[in-house]
């Protein structure tokens, strides 16, 4: 099959194509799933080589299951997430380190320099408030507000109740406001009124 031609193709289909040997299907998947794996990897991380170790350690681990795949039991994206999600957590706990430690980019002096320096405070401040959240609270606040997922998918990657993920939420953002209270003028985060 052409490049092309499984663009639009639904992920389990390209999953399946992968399975039988199809090599442009697994391209397309990974082309399309690695930037979202990635991506929450590295929120839950904080470390980009670790994010692109554990991206390829879930990609792989989708290819494996590739033969085995049951179409319609869960989709492509929430297996994936629920397997990226156990690996973060497994490297947090054996590295046993905050990823607030990481080194911060250094600033240009190009346009809106201030602006993009409160960002990056403002983005530093909350990876380390992160940090210190219990893994499945981080991984429920990640989840839902960093990766935009509704609470019954965060629910189902967690395999947890809507209910129980609605606890996590809430006891995350009673932390993580409770951790960031005392940096709120530093950030520029006060109140109008």
């Amino acid at each position: 099959m052409a490049l092309d031609a499984s663009q639009n193709l639904e992920d389990a289909e390209l999953l399946a194509r992968f399975a039988q040997g199809d090599r442009a299907a697994a391209q397309v998947l990974t082309a399309r799933l690695a930037p979202v794996v990635y991506a929450q990897a590295f929120r839950m991380l904080g470390d980009r080589a670790e994010a692109e170790d554990i991206t390829q350690d879930s990609l792989l681990r989708l290819w494996h299951a590739a033969p085995d795949w049951q179409a319609g039991q869960a989709k492509v994206t929430t297996w994936l997430y629920r397997v990226t999600s156990n690996l973060c957590i497994d490297k947090m706990r054996k590295s046993n380190r905050q990823s607030s430690d990481a080194v911060p980019e250094m600033p240009d002096d190009g346009p809106d320099m201030e602006r993009r320096l409160q960002d990056s405070a403002r983005a530093q401040a909350l990876r380390a408030a992160l940090s210190d959240l219990p893994d499945r609270q981080k991984q429920a606040m990640v989840l839902r507000h960093l990766e935009g997922l509704s609470n019954p998918d965060v629910a189902q990657i967690m395999q947890i109740s809507v209910e129980a993920v609605e606890s996590l939420m809430s006891r995350g953002k009673r932390s993580l406001a409770d951790a960031l209270a005392p940096q709120k003028k530093a950030l520029g985060l006060e109140d109008d009124g």
